[in-house]
């Protein structure tokens, strides 16, 4: 799923990149800070670019999720700290709506 994710992410990029003056580094997304001193959105950036993020999740998994829940927010590592931590939020938020949890070797499993 993590492919999927990521693959859903740099389109929403691409788009923004589109837009902006000053582009998102694509070369290694996963690694990319969105918000905090490396990161490339301020906040208001940031939430409009997880509205888009869970339009497309919304559109593609038929799952619909809160990137900027309190749950995100409060985490004491930051969802929002690179665009692999991410991906791996909006795993376990898609496996909780979904009723699944992903085991060690990333096979989803349902309770």
């Amino acid at each position: 799923m993590q492919a999927q994710l990521l693959a859903l992410i740099a389109n929403v990029v691409e788009e923004l990149n589109e837009r902006r003056s000053e582009k998102i580094p694509t070369g290694n997304l996963l690694e990319v800070g969105l918000y905090g001193d490396a990161g490339v959105f301020d906040s208001m950036h940031l939430v409009n670019f997880l509205v888009l993020v869970e339009e497309s999740l919304e559109d593609e998994f038929d799952v619909e999720i809160s990137l900027t829940s309190e749950k995100a927010v409060s985490r004491r590592v930051s969802p929002f700290a690179s665009v692999g931590r991410l991906i791996e939020f909006i795993e376990e938020e898609i496996g909780l709506a979904r009723g699944t949890e992903q085991s060690a070797d990333g096979e989803l499993v349902r309770h």
